[in-house]
Parts: structure tokens; sequence; C-alpha cells
């Protein structure tokens, strides 16, 4: 099986380049041309050497992943089920918003943190993606905008998908250089977020060797025995460690880390919550963003009421916090987040007058039997 063109970041096919007695200068030429004019075809790389040419189409790959299943939710919000080479499937979401296009990225087939409110935690991890199959989740969703809508464009992208991203260091890393990369992609680090359940030691390792981006820390309690009830990892990183991790974490002017806080119904939004949540988090560092939970097939937890989630805003505004909440969106086609799974009971909705889970009318056989080779 050949090798991904889209897991060579930009220094590494300069060397691979020079290692094999081509031009290093031919890796300028090659990112343009894959990355800003999707020209995917060696053959066509008009001003790259004959011989380049041929090495590259004898030895890299540079198809997209396939998609095998998508859905258009009521919001706009679009969800692909994409298949990797070795039949291994993941979910990657599109979320539009007034300004921005976002696509939350899975950086993991399945997830090893298995925390109780997600749903990608029900099949476990089965293994990690390459720098190329988490890069591809752009490419194709980007090429699937430009064949099917009237010019979308991917503006933004979250590591919020399945997975534990820093679970998956380093691939993750490489996977980031290359969106970064001004001879290729070229997003700003203000257009890229990474969150993370709580790996200490990788959350250490960020200010070393991993390129500045937005980071988000999926908090959902400032209470241990909370924190420890919905996230099992805070039985080995809890919030003295964790804390302890993030402050190490060097903050340019006007940023803030931003804290997940998925509200769960009688679970984290009761008033010890807030003054917990006040004292953990400095005002001036920190951006809350409210999540309220998202239901799905199985589910033991319940969204809190419209009522008790703008109580919750309310009280850590007076407090001095900047705190949003994020705004709902897929959740009919279990795209929200903590909704997202890479089995076969994804092609299930949730129906909000049975609560039960129902199958999507428009899937295909066809469909329904790539999902299951």
């Amino acid at each position: 099986m050949k090798q991904s063109f889209f897991d060579l970041t930009y220094d590494d096919l300069k060397a691979l380049l020079i290692e094999k007695g081509f031009s290093p200068f031919g890796a300028t030429q090659m990112f343009n041309w894959v990355y800003k004019k999707w020209v995917h075809d060696p053959n066509e790389w008009s001003n790259v050497s004959k011989a380049a040419k041929e090495f590259f189409i004898e030895n890299y790959d540079f198809s997209l992943l396939k998609i095998v299943w998508s859905g258009l939710s009521k919001d706009g919000t679009r969800k692909f089920l994409v298949k990797m080479q070795d039949g291994q499937t993941v979910e990657t979401v599109a979320i539009p918003a007034r300004d921005r296009l976002t696509l939350c990225v899975s950086s993991q087939v399945g997830c090893a943190v298995g925390c109780t409110f997600c749903h990608t935690a029900t099949q476990g991890l089965k293994r990690h993606l390459k720098p190329s199959e988490v890069v591809l989740q752009y490419l194709t969703v980007q090429k699937f905008l430009n064949d099917n809508t009237s010019g979308d464009k991917l503006t933004n992208i979250v590591y919020m998908g399945q997975g534990e991203p820093l679970h998956n260091y380093e691939n993750m890393k490489k996977a980031t250089e290359i969106f970064l990369c001004q001879q290729g992609l070229g997003l700003g680090q203000r257009r890229i977020t990474l969150s993370t359940s709580g790996m200490v030691p990788a959350i250490e390792k960020l200010a070393i060797d991993f390129p500045t981006v937005n980071i988000a820390i999926s908090l959902h309690s400032a209470r241990n025995d909370v924190r420890t009830a919905l996230m099992p990892i805070n039985k080995v990183y809890d919030l003295e460690r964790l804390f302890g991790a993030i402050k190490k974490i060097p903050l340019k002017a006007h940023r803030r880390i931003t804290y997940e806080y998925l509200l769960i119904d009688g679970m984290n939004d009761q008033m010890e919550d807030v003054v917990a949540l006040a004292e953990l988090l400095n005002s001036k560092e920190s951006k809350i963003n409210l999540i309220p939970f998202n239901e799905y097939p199985g589910s033991e937890y319940k969204r809190p009421s419209e009522e008790k989630i703008m109580w919750f805003l309310d009280h850590m505004i007076k407090r001095g916090f900047t705190c949003t909440i994020r705004t709902t969106k897929g959740s009919d086609i279990l795209a929200a987040c903590g909704q997202l799974k890479s089995e076969f009971d994804k092609v299930n909705v949730w129906d909000n007058n049975s609560s039960r889970p129902v199958i999507l009318p428009n899937i295909s056989r066809s469909v329904r039997q790539n999902l299951q080779t």
C-alpha cells in the first residue's frame, strides 16, 4: 500500500526531495498544486520535473477519503461518515455560523478516555488516525462543498470530534503543521482549536514543540468527585495536576484558554458548582463555553431546562467571567457535541417526539452495505 502524500509536512517533503536527488524547491511547487490549486494528479504539475512526478506517482497516494454517508441538519450542519483505506470510519462535522464554517475533525477511531457522557466512548479505542487521515477530513469535506454547494468554504478547524487529540500527539502535531503551512492550506493559528480532556503530560509538552493554536479544556466540573464521575481520566490527572500543567501554557496578548463546561441536569448545574467554578478559574485568562448536554440513544444523562441554563450563565457573568452558551447544532442527525460515533448506528437520529432512535429514511441499501464493509 502506498503512503499518502498528505502524511508529509512541508519540511518532510523537502527532506524527501533532497534524499531522492530532486530540487528541494519542488516542495513549494507541489504544495501549491495540491493544497492551493487542488490538482492531485502529478501528471498535471507543469512546473515539476518528469522524474519527480514519476517518483510520486509510483510511491505516493493522492486519494481523498471516501464519503459513505452524509447528512444535512435542518440548521445547516453537515455530518459526514468517511472511510479510510483499512475500512475504518470516523465522523466529521461542518458547522455553519454567521461568519465562519467550522470543521469538527476526529483524531482517533473511537476513544480510550471513556467519558461517561460521550457517545464515542461507547465504542472504545480502535486506533489513532494518521496525519493524512486528519488532513483528508478537511480536504474531503471541502471537495464535497465545492461540488455540492454554491461556494461554501471551510474557515476554521476544531479538534473536537472523535478521540482525544493529545492521546495521538505526534500525528496531530504533524497534521497541525500541514494545516498551518503557508505554502499549503495556510490556516491561521487563531482558526484552529485543540480540545483536550486533560492529558497532563501532553499538555506540558504543548508549549515546547506543538504549533501555537487555540486551546480548549474539557472541564465539565470544578469538583473532583463530580469530574471523576463524568471523566475517568480525572482519577489520574485530577484538577490540581491539570491546572498545574495549564499554568505552564504561555498565553499571548489577549489570548485566553477556553473551558468547555457540559451542563447536565442535576449533575453539575447547582450553586455549589457555580461557586467551585468561579474559585477555580481566573476570569482574566479564561473563557467559559457552556454546552447544554446533547442527548443520544441510550444516554443516562439529561439536558437541563432552558431556565437552568440561563441561570448558570447569569451567575458566571455576574462573577466577572466571559461566558457563552454553545448553540446546539446538528442534534437531529446526531452531529452535536458528544454525539459522534463511527459505527453502523450513526445512521440513527433522535426522534424528539417519541424519544427513541429512528433510522433515517433516505439511507439507501448500498450505503448501508458500504457502512458494514
